[in-house]
């Protein structure tokens, strides 16, 4: 399989994993409304529907601002940080993308982060504590890095997948409340016959088991689209460079040197460049990964990242021999 092959096939696993988180949301709906009583499922549905389009239409447009005022992100210029700058322009122009607009965040915790719906609405954050600890290579490293999840458009998914996993919590919720304050009890007032009643039962169950694990279902597909996108964006960063060994020394310096960061939150946790939530003092980088990081084992990135600048210095050597 070819890079290219890897990057359709990562797209296509991504679509699939949004339009499951999709099909989650109408039957929350649709649950929702039948517990409330089955004339009212189609309702319920319809209810999802408007709610789901709503909802990924004001995030389509408004989710970079929201991220950037979560992290505490301000804009800066040139002149304040012209090294910083300078480099988030020179790898768009390497890249073949409009400059993204670019923040800072005070923090001593190393980390970055893209946000934006296009590579024409982008904005790129790095923290004070990243720029006062890498040295340039690193830099170039981890901005390369975010500047691949623009042209991937990983930023507009990763918004929407947000989200999404949000309508799923909050759909939760309410079929919980509406469940607490009595919607069984009205369906059966009816008077409904003994199967139906039944069929009404199995269902009810069904939907509250559904409704129960629904949310952890929906982490879990997040926490995958965003791991598979992490390698993608370390391959991509790397070929921008030139250079692997940067963004691969970057990622053991963000490990070993981590502080936390205090304003990073499970929804927004996935856009850092590695998990935010680090203890002080570093962070061992040979450890298990578990099934709720939000990022692939960083061992394992640095492992591909290297193997990357070893094919390229074979590549590079053959060159010079065969010229010669």
């Amino acid at each position: 399989m070819t890079f290219y092959d890897q990057i359709n096939k990562n797209k296509w696993k991504s679509a699939l994993l949004v339009s499951l988180f999709i099909a989650f949301i109408l039957l929350l709906g649709f649950f929702v409304g039948y517990i409330w009583g089955p004339e009212r499922a189609i309702v319920g549905l319809i209810i999802a529907t408007a709610v789901a389009t709503v909802m990924a239409f004001t995030s389509y447009y408004h989710s970079d601002k929201v991220a950037l005022a979560a992290a505490g992100a301000r804009p800066v210029t040139r002149e304040e940080y012209p090294y910083y700058v300078n480099t988030v322009e020179g790898l768009a122009i390497a890249a073949g993308l409009p400059m993204p607009r670019t923040y800072i965040i005070e923090t001593p915790a190393m980390n970055a982060f893209a946000t934006g719906r296009d590579p024409e609405h982008a904005a790129i954050a790095v923290t004070t504590g990243l720029l006062e600890r890498c040295n340039r290579l690193e830099l170039e490293g981890v901005i390369a890095h975010e500047m691949s999840h623009i042209k991937n458009y990983d930023i507009r998914l990763m918004s929407m997948v947000v989200v999404l996993v949000g309508l799923v919590v909050i759909f939760s919720e309410i079929l919980f409340r509406m469940f607490l304050f009595g919607g069984g009890g009205r369906r059966r007032e009816g008077g409904a016959g003994e199967g139906a009643g039944v069929i009404y039962l199995a269902l009810m169950v069904l939907g509250l088991i559904f409704l129960i694990i629904s949310p952890i279902i929906a982490q879990l597909l997040q926490l995958a689209i965003s791991r598979r996108r992490e390698f993608l964006a370390d391959a991509n960063g790397a070929m921008l460079t030139r250079y692997p060994e940067g963004l691969a020394s970057a990622l053991e310096k963000l490990t070993r040197e981590a502080r936390p960061f205090p304003r990073a939150s499970k929804a927004t946790a996935h856009l850092f460049i590695v998990q935010p939530f680090r203890k002080e003092g570093g962070q061992r980088i040979h450890r298990r990964s578990s099934i709720w990081d939000t990022h692939p084992p960083v061992e394992e990135r640095i492992r591909r990242l290297r193997a990357m600048a070893g094919m390229e210095g074979m590549y590079t050597q053959a060159m010079m021999e065969s010229r010669a």
